[in-house]
């Protein structure tokens, strides 16, 4: 592995603390889903030819093929089928695919394949830039390793004191194998030298761009990989990967396997319709009442631009009587995970978020999107959209538009993909956008 040039970054506060691993994976929903259910033609022709091929193929252990069946999957999805066969001989990987279409399977299943637990060693380190989403990785993790009764997986990550964290890592007979966490956090552990991270052999990046291109937050990825031995296996994941990225990527591997989408108008998701509608400032909150009163919905998110928002939008719809949650950064760890819960498990049908909750989040039952307030670039509408129609299932996104910017932001968005996001229409077939 080449060790990446030492670059001029400034220091990073993370949102530094830790969770074990106690909690039982939710059994519904998954971030590492197999084998999409293609409703259009179009994702018939990705999928051909590959269902033909099952997990049985690819020689993983009898423990994974149990738990596997257990959750379901017979048929891999084109991601997996790409990458699993290589990653599980310990090649390193740079992946780049759609929202929804089973890449945290790809590390999960490689990892756990090659893994020998000892007790008191560390071999696995997995980073993404979110508590949720190392929530989510963690039960992914969990639900994987099923019939791999000595295999220990932690959580590291802001909210609890360290002490917590230093106490379980220098337990040996509790001390995870897996560990999944944020940058920060993270680093302080090695840096204070209560994690050591002289035995792991794998190291794996979830949304790897959002870390790698911040300068900040990757100085502490870096800090941590060059804790990790020379030689490892690393693995970066994300949906969208711009090429100047992909070449920071490339500085951690060594002969990576790189699979990419070709073409950035296949990142748009099938079966996703996608709407704009053109508005006041001040009659976003009469159009949101309208469409929730009117719309067929399992789950639906509404993406606002700032903390102050999601607060103040939750508590109109709460007064409104409708079933709403919020998640911010400026709730505590155990609310933020606690409300995750609460909405994974149905418990509420819309929730109230910012941006933080735009990348690989999964909840299987959301099928609408609302861009209350529009995104800032074309990226951010591509994951915040991607939590409906996950995994090739139908799906609706609606952005709100208010100003000369939200234009430019859509214009770029459709020539980007090259995909058409008209009007919203006065009446939409639910059978458009509901699966049956």
């Amino acid at each position: 592995m080449s060790v990446p040039d030492n670059e001029e970054l400034i220091d990073y506060e993370d949102e530094h603390d830790v969770v074990t691993n106690a909690a039982a994976a939710p059994s519904a929903g998954t971030g590492a889903a197999v084998a999409p259910t293609a409703d259009s033609e179009s994702d018939k022709k990705n999928f051909a030819g590959i269902h033909s091929t099952g997990f049985r193929d690819f020689l993983l252990k009898p423990e994974l093929l149990r738990a596997i069946s257990d959750l379901g999957f017979e048929h891999p999805s084109e991601v997996q089928q790409e990458c699993i066969p290589q990653a599980v001989l310990g090649m390193d990987v740079l992946c780049q695919a759609k929202s929804g279409h089973g890449k945290t399977a790809v590390f999960v299943l490689a990892s756990l394949q090659q893994l020998e637990p000892v007790d008191g060693e560390v071999s696995v380190l997995v980073m993404c830039h979110t508590r949720e989403l190392a929530f989510q990785i963690k039960n992914e993790y969990t639900r994987f390793a099923k019939y791999m009764p000595d295999v220990r997986i932690s959580t590291f990550y802001g909210g609890t004191p360290v002490s917590k964290d230093i106490e379980l890592l220098r337990d040996k007979s509790k001390c995870p194998h897996i560990i999944v966490a944020t940058p920060g956090r993270l680093n302080a552990l090695v840096r204070d030298k209560a994690l050591d991270a002289s035995k792991v052999k794998h190291f794996v990046l979830d949304e790897c761009d959002k870390m790698l291109e911040q300068l900040d937050m990757r100085r502490d990825v870096q800090e941590i990989f060059r804790a990790t031995p020379h030689h490892k296996q690393v693995m970066m994941f994300s949906a969208t990967l711009a090429k100047e990225i992909r070449i920071t990527c490339k500085k951690f591997m060594a002969n990576p396997l790189e699979i990419f989408v070709d073409d950035e108008t296949k990142l748009t998701l099938h079966g996703l319709q996608q709407h704009y509608v053109k508005l006041a400032e001040s009659s976003k909150n009469k159009k949101l009442n309208e469409l929730l009163d009117t719309l067929e919905f399992n789950q639906v998110v509404i993406f606002v631009k700032s903390v102050q928002r999601a607060i103040e939008l939750d508590k109109l719809l709460i007064s409104c009587n409708f079933p709403s949650i919020s998640i911010h950064s400026n709730l505590t760890q155990e609310e933020r995970i606690a409300r995750y819960t609460a909405f994974k498990a149905f418990e509420k049908r819309i929730l109230v978020a910012t941006d933080i909750f735009g990348r690989g989040i999964d909840v299987e039952r959301v099928n609408i999107v609302v861009n209350y307030d529009c995104p800032a670039d074309a990226d951010s509408y591509l994951h915040r959209v991607g939590r409906a129609g996950r995994f090739g299932t139908k799906g609706l996104a609606i952005t709100f538009v208010t100003s000369e910017s939200d234009q430019q932001v859509m214009a770029a968005i459709q020539a980007r993909f090259e995909v058409a996001v008209p009007e919203l229409p006065e009446h939409i077939d639910p059978a458009t956008y509901m699966t049956s």
